[in-house]
């Protein structure tokens, strides 16, 4: 199967963030790759040629793969891709129950920035992580997708708002609630439900779990959800639920050359990177870096979460990592390494539209098939910088992939990644970088087919070949200076003896 086709096989799978994980997890284990627990009580124990992953909130994945010569006493390194398994889409609010017209309905929040008019009149699955009791009085955590048409948006007739033919104004929080179901068969068995948990709570008043989560969702919502988690109502006791497009990904065009399909921004970059990671793992025996791929959480808001690029886990993980392999290593030897080591923050880039080419720079026009493109921005909105850029521009050309350049014009805001924040708060040197694509953050999006083995095999030979670049961090700019100290002195010492 080509990766192209493996993507979009993960694509379909993956229509929440931590369905995103789960798949990139099989991924892993599939590749020898070991699970290790963040929250274990024993300090990891790691050894040099070791392959590990490990979650954070189940929404967030970091897998590594220790060098065979990596060594964080002395020289130690690490060679970082990140990426995030979030993308802008319609989540079911913590109460939701909405009846009117006769009709069931949600009560919905929009998450990020999502082009939300394209959320309406499409055919809506449900997924994300179900909260329940288990037989041994513990909470457990289990993955539920209701992968059918089960809820729909649907906008107003064009004879009852004209103007809406050309512009089509959106209030996020009366026009977004979903349809599910009519209402009159339900409202019998909603009364029903609430008389039972009613007689059950006064029966056990200290047990209100069963009754609250009744008060707060629809017994549709409830029914469907038990039904295809096989938890009981009574023992959900919360859930974290996202709407996605029911159509699946696919290659289409005239020619079968682009990827039609949701969340391109940014799990194409989540998984050309863990491909990456699993088809470097060959040359990992003399690499002396450490090797790692970090798909975080919350990038479409900001990053700022446990389980986001603006955490301390990165800190965390990073530091446990030196210790798991050297245990005996002095206080600075993290610190030694950040500015050694190398972060490449992988998300989608924009195309130049062809219909609307005044919002792109005349002169960094991207296309679909010319390569990933390296970000710019002198307002730090990306992290690259020119020696950033012009190491992976040399590991690009090694490895004979195109690369091409964005920055926005002056007049166009620009958005910005997790790089600025994991170079901020690790001081990594940076770049910042992705495929290129249309429709960013539409319920469907688009790229070439082309892009899925670019950015693999960019990232497999970022990952091979980063060991043999020096950063000026290492030596300084006075190790160019005494080079060209010590020619002016041969020249002279040359001329005296002549």
């Amino acid at each position: 199967m080509s990766n192209t086709r493996k993507f979009i096989d993960y694509l379909n799978k993956s229509p929440s963030p931590w369905h995103a994980v789960e798949e990139l997890a099989t991924m892993l284990k599939a590749r020898g790759y070991v699970e290790l627990k963040e929250a274990t009580k024993e300090a990891w124990q790691l050894k040099q040629g070791g392959k590990y992953f490990m979650f954070r909130n189940q929404s967030c994945l970091m897998a590594f793969a220790v060098g065979g010569k990596f060594n964080p006493a002395k020289d130690g390194r690490f060679s970082i891709i990140g990426a995030h398994t979030d993308s802008p889409c319609i989540r079911i609010k913590p109460n939701s129950k909405v009846e009117k017209q006769g009709f069931v309905q949600v009560g919905v929040e929009c998450y990020g920035g999502g082009q939300w008019p394209t959320w309406m009149d499409r055919d809506l699955r449900v997924a994300g992580r179900i909260i329940h009791k288990r037989p041994n009085g513990q909470m457990g955590n289990k993955l539920v997708h209701i992968n059918k048409p089960f809820m729909r948006i649907p906008t107003l007739a064009i004879h009852l708002n004209r103007d809406q033919g050309t512009k089509l104004e959106i209030n996020k929080e009366d026009h977004t609630m979903p349809i599910m179901a009519m209402a009159k068969q339900q409202i019998e068995n909603e009364a029903g439900a609430n008389l039972n948990a009613e007689a059950n709570l006064n029966a056990n008043k200290l047990n209100t779990q069963g009754s609250s989560i009744k008060r707060r969702h629809h017994s549709v919502l409830l029914n469907a959800l038990s039904k295809q988690s096989g938890i009981a109502v009574d023992d959900i006791m919360d859930f974290e639920l996202c709407l996605a497009d029911y159509q699946p990904a696919e290659i289409g065009g005239a020619e079968d050359e682009f990827i039609y399909g949701p969340r391109l921004d940014n799990l194409l970059s989540s998984w050309t990177a863990v491909q990456a990671l699993m088809d470097a793992d060959d040359t990992l025996g003399e690499d002396p870096t450490c090797r790692m791929v970090s798909c975080f959480d919350h990038e479409e808001v900001g990053s700022q979460s446990a389980s986001g690029a603006g955490s301390a886990l990165p800190k965390y993980i990073l530091k446990r990592i030196c210790y798991g392999v050297d245990k005996n290593i002095d206080a600075c030897a993290f610190e030694r390494a950040m500015p050694r080591s190398f972060c490449i923050s992988a998300d989608m880039a924009h195309a130049c539209h062809p219909n609307y080419i005044s919002k792109h720079e005349s002169r960094m026009q991207l296309t679909l098939t010319d390569g990933p493109a390296i970000k710019y921005n002198a307002n730090q909105r990306y992290a690259t910088n020119a020696e950033t850029a012009s190491i992976i521009r040399d590991i690009a050309w090694q490895a004979g992939v195109p690369l091409q350049e964005i920055c926005n014009r002056n007049d166009v805001p620009c958005g910005s990644t997790i790089g600025p924040i994991t170079s901020a708060n690790l001081g990594i040197p940076t770049v910042d970088m992705g495929a290129p694509q249309f429709s960013m953050h539409s319920v469907r999006e688009m790229c070439h087919v082309v892009c899925v083995d670019q950015c693999t095999d960019l990232f497999t030979a970022f990952f091979n070949k980063f060991a043999g670049y020096q950063m000026s961090s290492e030596e300084g700019f006075k190790h160019e200076a005494d080079t060209n100290e010590a020619n002016n002195n041969g020249q002279k010492d040359e001329i005296s003896e002549n």
